[in-house]
């Protein structure tokens, strides 16, 4: 790969989060504890929705989708995270970056589309209940499903491609605890203004529209709920608070990471372990605390794997 791109770097310095002894044990343990938590708690959400044919409709497959997706953008970073805690010298290979970006990418992408089909799948069902199993059929549900992991990969392809072929021949400090296409890309001995630009316009205005888009149609399902009854709208409500506090979890830190204009060390590290080790452990909790239907499937789940190992 150095060869393709004629580049002088072979390694990355990434930036450390802490420099105290008691620090770096806080951020140890609490990256450990929370990665844990991701794993198990995502895993356990794929697992339900799996092995329970109550939750054998498209709202808990998306769902499943999400904690995968959920799951692997965590696994990117996270475990990197742990291991250079304490380390005095965090180095990252040129080809291990790369493969950390574009996956970051993936996942970013597959996640934005994901939670559009999640929209659409509960305005089907709160706004046209008599229809919804027509439209949400498993063909539909799967094919929103390639069509978020397809467009993910698209989306990480498009940004990848202008990188990989930048000559960096110094200097090779990231000024980040990870590699993302941004910091990459200042990094490379040459003008990188109008590639910076295409960076920003893939990941960051795309997300500032998204956003809006998905904020808005929550609104316009909640004001045509309202015109039925008021007793309707709390229902819905309730059922889309859950979405508009993971769309914000996720997207109010690519906004900022992509598009805010004055970035700093400080903030673009708080919002980017906000978005690789808070949101993803939040998201089940918000899913499954706020679920009738996945509370009791895991129970059922809990109560199943117990009698098969102890009755």
């Amino acid at each position: 790969m150095d060869q393709i791109n004629g580049s002088v770097v072979t390694e990355f310095v990434l930036l450390g989060l802490a420099q105290s002894l008691g620090m770096q044990f806080f951020l140890f343990l609490f990256f450990s504890l929370f990665y844990v938590g991701i794993i198990l708690g995502n895993l356990f959400i794929v697992f339900t929705v799996i092995f329970d044919s109550h939750l054998h409709f498209p709202m808990y497959i998306l769902l499943a989708n999400l904690s995968l997706i959920d799951l692997g953008l965590s696994s990117t970073t996270v475990p990197r995270m742990i291991s250079d805690v304490f380390s005095d010298c965090k180095i990252i290979s040129f080809h291990k970056c790369m493969i950390q970006m574009f996956f970051i990418h993936v996942m970013g992408g597959a996640e934005m589309v994901l939670l559009i089909a999640m929209a659409y799948d509960r305005y089907t069902a709160i706004c046209k209940p008599l229809h919804y199993l027509t439209i949400m059929n498993p063909k539909v549900c799967m094919l929103l499903v390639v069509v978020a992991w397809t467009i993910g990969v698209i989306h990480a392809v498009s940004q990848f491609l202008f990188v990989i072929n930048l000559p960096f021949c110094g200097p090779n400090n990231m000024g980040s605890f990870y590699c993302d296409f941004p910091r990459v890309m200042k990094l490379a001995c040459m003008d990188t203004y109008r590639l910076e630009f295409v960076v920003t316009a893939n990941s960051g205005f795309i997300s500032v529209g998204t956003f809006f888009f998905l904020i808005v149609s929550y609104i316009f399902i909640l004001v045509t709920v309202r015109k039925r009854s008021s007793n309707d709208l709390s229902k819905a409500f309730f059922t889309l608070s859950a979405h508009i506090m993971v769309v914000v979890l996720f997207f109010v830190p690519c906004m900022f990471l992509y598009v805010w204009p004055f970035p700093t060390k400080s903030l673009d590290n708080f919002f980017s372990i906000v978005d690789f080790v808070v949101t993803p452990i939040l998201n089940p909790v918000i899913y499954t605390l706020r679920n009738r239907d996945m509370k009791a499937a895991m129970r059922r789940l809990i109560r199943q794997v117990s009698c098969n190992n102890f009755c």
